[in-house]
């Protein structure tokens, strides 16, 4: 039987899972090689492992939503990505559709339980 613990870690991975590939094709809306890119994303609070990132790039470089090119940078070949035109257009529909359902979310994690004083459910504020 998994532990608490257990059923958080795996929660948490799935919660993180499709917002990863948000924030992934929201960076690259700017041109990025792999190294810059979790660097970015470290910076914005969103840490990936390369185990993660790089399967997750030729993913989306398969499926046509990023292109990429090698080039030579600092005596290095590098594959640089960047957010293709159908791309662009996904992302522009997964952000309207993130925001609603996150809208909606915080609403229902807001309100009130029949066993909860006001806003104790608010983030951060569970009891």
């Amino acid at each position: 039987m998994p532990t608490d613990a257990d059923v958080y870690e795996i929660l948490r991975l799935e919660l993180r899972r499709g917002s990863l590939i948000l924030a992934v094709l929201g960076l690259l809306r700017a041109e990025h090689y792999g190294y810059t890119l979790r660097k970015a994303l470290a910076g914005q609070g969103v840490e990936i492992d390369e185990g993660a990132l790089y399967p997750m790039l030729r993913r989306l470089d398969s499926q046509g939503l990023v292109t990429s090119t090698w080039r030579e940078e600092d005596k290095r070949n590098k594959r640089f990505y960047r957010l293709s035109p159908e791309g662009e257009g996904l992302l522009q529909r997964l952000e309207q559709d993130w925001r609603s359902l996150n809208t909606s979310i915080e609403g229902i994690l807001d309100q009130e339980g029949p066993d909860e004083s006001r806003g104790s459910l608010r983030r951060g504020h569970r009891a």
